[in-house]
Parts: structure tokens; C-alpha cells; sequence
């Protein structure tokens, strides 16, 4: 037997009830909890799951006014795509980041790449470019790891503006219109609360 058998055999039956029924309560809280955060919205590639949260924005709007709105989405450019579990392994890993920043106030005004983010945007733009880059201005032997070195440069330092138009801050993009996202609070619950 191992220990949470035996420990559970120990416990008289209404305190197994009372234990399930708080271990339910807990599980419960939880799935509610992700779905106020939206979490489900991120399994998919929709762009707009990125504006759930208020400091993407400008890099949403001036994603969708650009010229890879058409083509690409935010997860072609931002998550790697070697294979399904690590695009959803780095994106599970991305977003608690984010949410951890969020949490203690440590978000920036304009965002910035990590590494390891750096190097999955540039091997996405080689990915999707590699005609260009092989055939037409011979750059696509160089990736991420050898700009850090200085073998060349980031895709980035000649094409700053794009996608994102070179949207530097939250206010880099005041006009702009976004998908912002509907209050995930039941109707029955608002009604409840007032």
C-alpha cells in the first residue's frame, strides 16, 4: 500500500466526504479561476487571445496594420515549430512569465525579447523567408546564436519597423482600435453582484 492509501483508509468516511468535497471545491476554484484568465483562449492561434492582456495592445494594433496581418499570426513569429509539444511547452513557459511579471509590477512599458524568444522570432523569420534569405541576400546561414558573437546581424536591426511598426511604448499607437476582450463574469453573476 502506499502512503496516500493509508492514510485515506485511516480517515473515517465523514472525514473522506468532508476531504472530497473541499478537494472539489479546490479543483473547482481552479477551472473557474483559468477561465476568468482567459487560459483556454491561448491554446489556439487567434491573435486577438493577446490582447487579454491591456499591455499588448499597441503590438496587436500595429501587428493588424501591417503587412504580415495577412499572412502570419503572433504565434507563426513568436513560438518555435519544431514540433507541437515544444510550441505549447514554450508558450506555457512564455505566459507564466508574463503573468508572474504582471503580478510584481515588473512589466515594461515597451516590451522586449528575451533570448530565448529572440532566437524562436529570428528562426521564424528565416523559417518563412528562407528563399529570400538563401537565394536573394545570402543570410539565412546566419541565426541567432552567431549574431551574439558578432557574425552577423539579427533580422531586426535592419527591419526594425516590422511588424510591429516600431511601436515603442503603450502609447506608440493611441487611436488604435483593438478586439478588446468581453467580460468572462456570467451574465447571472453580474446581475447577483449588483
Amino acid at each position: 500500500m502506499n502512503i496516500v492509501t493509508r492514510f485515506v483508509s485511516r480517515l473515517t468516511h465523514r472525514q473522506q466526504c468532508v476531504g472530497l468535497v473541499l478537494l472539489g471545491g479546490i479543483v473547482g476554484c481552479g477551472f473557474f479561476f483559468l477561465y476568468l484568465l482567459r487560459a483556454h483562449s491561448y491554446l489556439g492561434d487567434d491573435p486577438s487571445a493577446c490582447v487579454n492582456c491591456h499591455i499588448m495592445s499597441p503590438y496587436y494594433a500595429t501587428w493588424f496594420h501591417s503587412s504580415h496581418s495577412r499572412n502570419a499570426t503572433c504565434n507563426d513569429c513568436h513560438v518555435p515549430h519544431e514540433n507541437i509539444a515544444r510550441k505549447y511547452a514554450f508558450k506555457g513557459v512564455d505566459g507564466i512569465k508574463h503573468v508572474a511579471k504582471f503580478l510584481a509590477h515588473q512589466e515594461r512599458q515597451a516590451i522586449r525579447a528575451e533570448d530565448a524568444s529572440s532566437q524562436v522570432i529570428m528562426n521564424n523569420c528565416i523559417r518563412c523567408h528562407t528563399e529570400l534569405n538563401t537565394t536573394l541576400v545570402n543570410t539565412g546561414k546566419v541565426d541567432y546564436m552567431k549574431t551574439q558573437v558578432g557574425q552577423g546581424k539579427v533580422c531586426w536591426d535592419c527591419h526594425r519597423q516590422v511588424p510591429h511598426g516600431g511601436s515603442s511604448s503603450l502609447g506608440g499607437t493611441p487611436a488604435a482600435k483593438v478586439p478588446l476582450p468581453e467580460s468572462p463574469v456570467p451574465a447571472w453573476l453580474k446581475a447577483a453582484m449588483e
